[in-house]
């Protein structure tokens, strides 16, 4: 969602909205964006499309905050983004779909991938990328193999259901060990880490030039934790977590805020 976001809908969608004589594109992400700072009496959308800064603030519904995937946009971009439905909670939007008539009014949530509606992942991966079965060993910490996994592509860090295999106490993902073709499993307590390296950081209103108190988040619906961020050359980042975060993974994005302001955000490139 975020590489779409900042390469299909807000660079390739957003520039032919522009050539069209377009000032504007308007999307249905629960989030909100506010010039700062704010004019006098400007309201928070929709804001003029001419340089300054602009922040990403969370949306009004907390439940249904869409600012996670918008992270990799900047101030281009949000001079021309209007997001109308961030200020107004998940029920508000269907009462005013009722009132419109609109078809969708009462459409069934879906949390499916987009292009993936069946939800069937590794039968996608199959398909397109070219992945076929490749069984390796699932093993623990000490190495002792445990059972045989289906090929690495088909498993996430954290993940605990469908590993097939037995034990006394919930064993979950640890690590994807390319090098081995092994599936590394173990507890929850061996999910924890307390500091992440990320790569291809993006810093809504332009990189900070000191380290940050922030909140961070690694997944789309997780809790944000407290953190120390510390901005590091070639699109970089540390973050140091005030307590252990679990099943942080390399390729998967974390997204910094402080209070509801989103600071920004990258991609995990390794942890500790």
């Amino acid at each position: 969602c975020l590489k779409c976001n900042r390469h299909i809908r807000f660079e390739l969608l957003l520039n032919r909205a522009l050539a069209m004589g377009g000032d504007y594109l308007a999307t249905g992400h629960y989030a909100r964006v506010r010039r700062h700072p704010p004019e006098a009496g400007q309201a928070e959308q929709p804001h003029p499309p001419q340089a300054g800064s602009y922040q990403l603030l969370r949306a009004v519904d907390a439940a249904k905050d869409q600012s996670y995937v918008l992270c990799m946009l900047g101030q281009e971009q949000l001079a021309h983004a209007l997001f109308p439905i961030g200020v107004h909670t998940k029920p508000q939007v269907r009462a005013l779909a009722r009132q419109f008539g609109l078809p969708v009014a009462e459409k069934v949530e879906s949390q499916d991938l987009c292009f993936i509606p069946d939800g069937d992942h590794a039968g996608f991966l199959e398909r397109f990328g070219g992945l076929a079965p490749n069984p390796g060993p699932i093993v623990n910490r000490a190495g002792q193999v445990l059972g045989e996994h289906r090929g690495l592509w088909r498993y996430t860090i954290g993940q605990r259901r469908g590993l097939g295999i037995a034990a006394e106490a919930p064993l979950y993902v640890l690590e994807l060990d390319a090098r081995r073709n092994a599936l590394v499993v173990g507890s929850a307590d061996e999910l924890g880490c307390r500091e992440l390296w990320a790569k291809e950081v993006n810093y809504v209103e332009g990189p900070p030039s000191r380290p940050l108190e922030v909140t961070a988040k690694i997944r789309y619906k997780a809790a944000d934790v407290p953190a120390r961020l510390y901005p590091l050359p070639a699109e970089r980042a540390r973050i140091v977590w005030e307590q252990p975060v679990r099943a942080a993974a390399p390729g998967q994005a974390v997204v910094f805020y402080q209070g509801e302001v989103l600071v920004g955000g990258g991609f995990i490139e390794s942890i500790r």
